[in-house]
């Protein structure tokens, strides 16, 4: 089979997951479904991918870090900074020194370096596999915002870690001075290579654009290629492309607020998106399970050939890492709280009492994912212990799966944090204050003499004006809250209903041929631009 074939292949398997994931009996992360459809092409097709991790990185982590960081609440991640340095930074230092004396203990002939290898590769979570996995119990809205900004940030400082090591496994070298100012080399020309990049597009399209205007989706092929740029040009400095990937999205979200963009552009860009992200997340995973018949069977030589046999140690040994790389995270997470509410009690500010069952989560909640499994497959193949190496590691994706799968939920279930500010009140703020704008500039373009009869532009301008006044008219507190949501609801449905209604006549009158498709797609087009506000 070709490797056209292949891609086809791998994508017909994405699809096919959205389906299996809703036809099983139990609840099943989608992420472990895509391994499984990927490991059953590798039996039928008996074809390996041959997985280039530097084509990997290029192609599939800029665009989902980009989108990750745009989307991002930065509210929640400015708010809880410290958390998230702490996780991001801390947690993988402390991760690298105890799992990897830990690893080199449990398999004594594998050197020390590879073991810290080893270790910093698994230290990166995914927060889309963590995503996947709450979808029948929600993980709390705080607590995802620092799982999401600890797994924006710990990429780039595990696979410092992994670089280093590595560099020491093949050198026998290590220098601390040299690994602290390279890291923060890596991270700070990262970080601004990112912004850079971002502004300098956006200025230049801004430019083009009012000088000369633009095709059609210009300005979402500029958005799509944005986070490659970053990437190559960060990697070309020996920073961090995964930063600048990052930097550039949460820029993006910033230079989105100049509103200059037109809104058809940004609802056709928004679903652009949403496909590119369901469609990559799922081809990692399927390239993942297909990777993973090749990696037992290398494991299994490298075992018989040190003396060590049988599939069983090996799982055994595959388990003790990854529930030692889950205690080391509880250990830190506990530690970490501990000293946040200490700070926070000596600054005389409210204390909120640490619950067992949120240490808990967090500590299941270190899913690890993609990052581990194409960073492992760079380690050099000379070096000793490499296949058993990269056994290790795919399998602590699959336990940490597994083991989130079956604890989180129950843990999930009924769990609160400290109260946040609810996002309600803003948006009702924020209605309000748009719909005054809106009345005002009604009313200005009003004053000026349009080139329609009077009567017919006050009427319309009385029409328009008309709809922002009931808005304010339920939102300026004299009605019951609870009563302007439920009347919100109601004005919904019957709203969905009649659109539905409208879509349906019209789609008949073209099966009928009394509306040609042209009109037809049209006229469905205005119909759910105007749905897509309700869903």
């Amino acid at each position: 089979m070709g490797s056209v074939e292949m891609v086809l292949v791998m994508l017909l398997a994405v699809i096919a997951s959205g389906y299996v994931v809703r036809m099983l009996p139990f609840p099943v992360p989608l992420p472990l479904v895509q391994i499984a459809l990927g490991a059953l092409m590798e039996g039928v097709f008996q074809h390996g991918v041959e997985l280039q991790p530097d084509l990997f990185f290029l192609l599939f982590l800029p665009p989902l870090l980009f989108l990750d960081g745009w989307r991002i609440p930065k509210v929640g991640l400015l708010r809880d900074k410290g958390t998230i340095i702490e996780l991001a930074f801390g947690l993988v230092v402390f991760t690298v020194v105890g799992a990897g004396y830990l690893i080199h203990w449990l398999v004594p002939w594998m050197p020390l370096p590879v073991a810290f290898a080893l270790a910093a590769i698994v230290a990166p979570t995914d927060p889309i596999a963590v995503s996947s996995i709450a979808s029948k119990v929600p993980i709390p809205g705080r607590l995802m915002h620092i799982l999401e900004g600890e797994a924006l940030l710990n990429d780039a400082s595990g696979l410092v870690c992994f670089r280093f090591a590595v560099a020491a496994a093949v050198t026998g070298h290590f220098s601390l001075a040299t690994a602290t100012g390279t890291f923060i080399w890596v991270v700070l020309a990262g970080l601004a290579s990112g912004v850079a990049i971002t502004m300098a597009i956006a200025a230049a399209q801004r430019y083009l654009s009012r000088q000369f205007g633009e095709e059609n989706g210009t300005s979402i092929v500029i958005n799509l290629l944005m986070p490659f740029g970053a990437y190559l040009v960060a990697e070309h400095l020996g920073a961090s492309g995964i930063l600048a990937a990052v930097a550039a999205g949460v820029t993006m979200s910033y230079v989105e607020l100049s509103g200059r963009a037109p809104a058809t552009i940004r609802v056709r860009r928004a679903v652009v998106w949403d496909t590119v992200q369901f469609t990559l997340n799922g081809v990692m995973f399927v390239l993942l399970g297909e990777q993973f018949p090749d990696i037992i069977s290398g494991a299994l030589r490298t075992a018989e050939a040190s003396g060590e046999r049988g599939l069983l140690r090996l799982l055994v040994l595959a388990l003790t890492v990854s529930l030692a790389l889950t205690l080391l995270r509880f250990i830190w997470v506990w530690v970490s709280l501990r000293l946040t509410l200490l700070t926070a009690r000596l600054q005389g500010q409210a204390v909120y009492k640490p619950n067992l069952r949120l240490v808990l989560a967090t500590s299941l909640a270190g899913v690890r994912g993609a990052i581990t499994m194409a960073g492992i497959l760079t380690l050099p193949l000379a070096l000793p212990g490499r296949h058993l190496a990269v056994f290790l590691a795919v399998a602590v994706i699959l336990v940490s799966l597994l083991l989130a799968t079956i604890a989180l939920p129950p843990i999930l279930r009924s769990l609160t944090l400290p109260e946040e500010t609810p996002d309600t009140a803003q948006e009702d703020f924020a209605r309000h204050e748009a719909a005054l704008a809106a009345i005002a500039a009604v009313e200005r373009v009003n004053r000026d003499e349009l080139d329609v009869d009077p009567d017919i532009q006050s009427s319309a301008a009385d029409r328009v004006a008309g709809i922002y006044r009931h808005r304010l008219g339920t939102r300026d507190g004299s009605m019951d809250p609870a009563r302007v949501r439920m009347a919100d609801e109601a004005e919904r449905t019957f709203r969905l209903a009649a659109l539905d209604a409208e879509r349906e006549t019209i789609l008949s009158l073209a099966r009928q041929e009394r509306l040609s498709d042209a009109s037809a797609r049209e006229l469905v087009r205005e119909i759910d631009l105007i749905e897509a506000r309700y869903r």
